[in-house]
């Protein structure tokens, strides 16, 4: 199903789930150095503000287990698959559950993946659906991330989002159990990923 999409309103909902004052990406990456923030605080930074990261139920955690695999599997030399990692982005450092950038495994040694070495960004979305979905979706459009997925594990389907603009990409398709998604990475097909092999 292919679906035009129109973007909800940019902050009002970020603001509602605010857990302290905005913060810059600078700012958060000093609290982080000053032993402020802990990788005990499940948090992430999201257009400014600290926001409470979901608590991942088995479907979740097994879900990104098999997407790691299958990424590992599937990608050419020059890309990688980052897992449950930091991503820096203007306003931004959301920790998505995987992304494919350019680069090995030492090309992020000294800084986080900025938003030029995306090809693809994938979140895993039970409870947390409406926050990937409109939230994150504009986050990484603003950042003109080419390629979104969504493996949606309410409606058992992979949502694909595409043509990023500044208040969020234009175009979805769902795909569903019997069908593959497309890897594309640069505008070339690399691979398929078959919806079956990722859903719980």
């Amino acid at each position: 199903m292919i679906a035009t999409i129109t973007p909800p309103p940019i902050q009002a909902r970020l603001a509602s789930m605010a857990t302290f004052f905005r913060l810059s990406v600078d700012e958060y990456h000093d609290i982080i150095r000053n032993g402020i923030l802990s990788t005990d605080d499940r948090v992430e930074l999201l257009d400014g503000y600290l926001v409470n990261k979901m608590p991942q139920n088995n479907p979740h955690s097994s879900t990104v287990h098999r997407l790691t695999l299958l990424l590992a599997r599937r990608l050419p030399n020059g890309w990688t698959p980052r897992i449950q990692l930091p991503i820096t982005l203007v306003n931004s450092e959301p920790e998505p559950d995987a992304v494919i950038v350019r680069g090995d495994e030492r090309a992020f040694d000294h800084g986080h993946p900025e938003s030029t070495n995306f090809g693809i960004v994938i979140e895993v979305a039970d409870t947390s659906l409406t926050l990937d979905r409109r939230e994150k979706g504009r986050i990484y459009a603003e950042a003109n991330i080419p390629e979104y997925w969504i493996v949606n594990l309410i409606d058992s389907q992979i949502e694909v989002y595409t043509s990023p603009q500044p208040t969020g990409y234009v175009t979805r398709i769902d795909y569903l159990v019997g069908q593959s998604v497309q890897l594309v990475l640069d505008g070339v097909p690399v691979g398929s990923v078959a919806v079956a092999d990722v859903l719980p």
